[in-house]
């Protein structure tokens, strides 16, 4: 999930550094490690951040979990990703996540908690691969779809596809791993 969106900020990063009047800034933390991004140019900009912050998400976390470390990759398991340009906007918050709970408990919380954002789809899938269905202009529905009908693994969702909230759990071990992500997009009319 977040190589997907790595490999997204890289595609469009690529050009806008071929544009004139670019400026970069760079934050890096305690470690000398790049823990902030921001490129801005005439046309849009990017901001990538490893810092991102569960309140961004819009959904609590759930009791007594704890944020995932860094996977054996060196890759960072939280991301706040917002591109803008003529036209288009897309925000990506994700944070992951593990609980010593079954992913029961955490489906039944999470369905609880996701309600306020309106009807909650429940998907059932045989991995994790949040698809945030991103709406194309030649759709015509707003709505939200599962993009599987079995499996161990399950996805809330809820709202529509330019404006969801996302929660994925899957079995780990005696417990459970989750993913909380809140995707928005926008055209010409909308605002992130």
């Amino acid at each position: 999930m977040l190589k997907t969106r790595f490999v997204i900020c890289v595609a469009v990063l690529g050009l806008t550094v071929g544009t004139s009047a670019c400026s970069i800034n760079v934050k890096k933390d305690a470690n000398d490690q790049d823990k902030q991004v921001d490129i801005s140019t005439p046309v849009g900009g990017i901001h990538v951040s490893k810092g991102a912050n569960v309140a961004d998400v819009g959904l609590p976390v759930y009791p007594g979990a704890r944020l995932k470390e860094k996977d054996s990759n060196g890759s960072d398991k939280s991301a706040n990703v917002d591109i803008s340009g003529f036209g288009f906007g897309l925000k990506v918050v994700a944070l992951e996540y593990e609980s010593n709970d079954a992913p029961a408990k955490l489906v039944s919380y999470y369905q609880d908690q996701l309600k306020k954002y309106g009807n909650v789809l429940i998907c059932h899938t045989t991995h994790l691969d949040v698809n945030a269905n991103i709406k194309h202009h030649d759709e015509d529905s707003d709505e939200l779809t599962c993009e599987g009908s079995s499996g161990s693994n399950v996805e809330l969702k809820v709202g529509t596809k330019q404006n969801q909230h996302i929660v994925a759990v899957e079995p780990e071990g005696k417990g459970s791993s989750f993913s909380l992500v809140y995707v928005r997009t926008h055209g010409k009319q909308a605002d992130i």
